[in-house]
């Protein structure tokens, strides 16, 4: 199916690693230009080499004024996926103004910098552009443990959706990234959730990439402010 990528810019945060990794060697193979946003250089150092012509950001988008002079002049994009994201997982009465404080910092206020960023550059050129946020199952359900990693998420999908610019999420479960595989390992931790799926499975990356795609692409053009879940249907149980 074509996507009609080829020749768009396309900006991923969050590019190092895990999702946004995939998405970037996706939307490269899609033939878009694709800039790569990550803290950790040596991440985006191993992606060009995968990724001949991209271009890379190194900055943590926990800090706004380093963001801001990193995205300032960074040219027209008309594609933004907000992945970046961090999960400081506490017990609610044990939750700290540290773990608030950096939660919000990337997984709320660096969506809401970088989209005004992009969003204003489209604006002025009167084009029209694609932003979708990766966001989680768990800004629809409570999960143990995730209270402050579950609010800020669940503001994402309610991202005005501007004249000409398309605003959606994807809401995925439990993804079989490294890190995704690591953290779910135990089976008797992977049973309590895998008995709430109906299709008795985790994500896989391209189950996410795939959909992102779509988000993106001219395919979806009549879509925006959707959330769609990836999730084997944990959110319809």
């Amino acid at each position: 199916m074509e996507l009609g990528l080829t020749g768009r810019r396309a900006l991923v945060t969050g590019a190092g690693k895990g999702i946004g990794r995939s998405v970037v060697l996706a939307l490269h193979a899609a033939g878009a230009q694709v800039v790569a946003l990550s803290r950790t250089q040596a991440d985006l150092d191993s992606l060009a080499l995968e990724c001949p012509g991209m271009e890379s950001v190194c900055v943590d988008l926990g800090d706004w004024e380093a963001t801001e002079r990193a995205l300032g002049g960074i040219g027209h994009v008309d594609l933004l996926v907000n992945n970046a994201a961090v999960a400081v997982l506490q017990p609610f009465l044990e939750v700290t103004k540290e773990a608030c404080n950096k939660s919000f910092d990337v997984n709320l206020r660096a969506v809401i910098q970088v989209s005004q960023i992009v969003a204003r550059s489209l604006i002025a050129r009167g084009a029209p552009g694609a932003i979708v946020n990766v966001s989680s199952q768990a800004s629809q359900r409570a999960l143990t443990n995730h209270s402050v990693y579950c609010d800020p998420m669940g503001t994402w999908p309610t991202l005005p959706c501007l004249t000409q610019i398309r605003v959606n999420a994807v809401n995925p479960t439990v993804v079989m990234t490294p890190m995704g595989r690591a953290n779910w390992s135990d089976p008797q931790k992977a049973k309590s959730m895998l008995d709430r799926i109906p299709l008795g499975q985790f994500a896989e990356v391209g189950h996410v990439v795939d959909s992102i795609l779509f988000l993106l692409s001219d395919r979806s053009s009549m879509t925006t402010g959707s959330t769609l879940p990836v999730d084997g249907g944990f959110l319809a149980t």
